[in-house]
């Protein structure tokens, strides 16, 4: 046995290892042929490696938090089209590299979206990378040789944050060719506070701006949330809280 087991690690199958004994008992007890057996042992091995792989690229891509969409409180604001949300969270619209674009004042959920978007592609089996412009502005100067192929990479990169930092001409326009290069050929998630009108500040107005904007909004879903703060209804209860531990100590 011991033989055995020093045997399926050194050829790297940690799932058989593992489930081995529970395996052999489990056999004799339900009289199992050879093949169920094997068969049992070769699916605890696959098991365990689609375990880590989606480990592997949940670290990879970056996430501030993991959340999904079952997470979401829709009633909080109703005017979000839940039915849209609902098909895009199966992460078809990665197969047909299309876009989506999220605009909404703070704290309306936002980036609670987008993230779970981006955790249903990466179970769905999708490279997927988050990045805020805060993040990405560091990642311009840390690594500016690298930082082109580090963003046309992932099947899905969602760019949150976006107009909150304003960027140095130079970032503008490496961000603009990121987007440029994605178009037709990945999907690109965006959230923003700013609208539409405004990403001509946000990029400088000139025409090679405008054209690469209007590529990445032809083949994108909309989605304007309007409405409450989650964040400050979270803060208000969090401090009425307080206020109520401190009135009854």
């Amino acid at each position: 046995m011991e033989e055995l087991i020093y045997k399926l690690k050194s050829i790297r199958l940690s799932g058989m290892t593992r489930k081995l004994d529970v395996r052999l008992q489990e056999a004799v007890s339900h009289e199992l042929s050879y093949l169920d057996l094997l068969k049992n042992l070769v699916d605890d091995e696959l098991t365990v490696r689609r375990d880590r792989l989606l480990e592997r690229r949940l670290k990879q891509a970056s996430f501030p938090y993991l959340k999904s969409v079952g997470d979401f409180d829709f009633s909080f604001n109703p005017s979000i089209n839940r039915q849209l949300i609902k098909k895009l969270s199966t992460a078809a619209f990665i197969a047909g590299r299309e876009n989506i674009l999220f605009i909404g004042p703070p704290g309306v959920g936002k980036t609670h979206l987008a993230v779970a978007f981006g955790m249903e592609a990466v179970q769905k089996g999708f490279t997927v990378l988050y990045r805020s412009t805060f993040d990405m502005a560091a990642d311009m100067n840390k690594h500016p040789n690298d930082v082109m192929s580090f963003f046309l990479k992932p099947q899905l990169l969602i760019i949150d944050e976006l107009g909150m930092k304003n960027l140095t001409r130079d970032a503008n326009e490496i961000l603009l060719e990121i987007i440029h290069r994605r178009h037709q050929r990945a999907s690109t998630i965006i959230a923003t506070n700013r609208p539409i009108e405004d990403w001509g500040r946000i990029f400088g107005d000139n025409a090679t701006a405008s054209a690469i904007l209007d590529r990445f909004l032809e083949n994108v879903h909309f989605i304007k949330i309007t409405g409450k703060s989650y964040r400050l209804l979270n803060l208000n209860s969090e401090q009425k809280r307080i206020d109520s531990e401190s009135n009854n100590p």
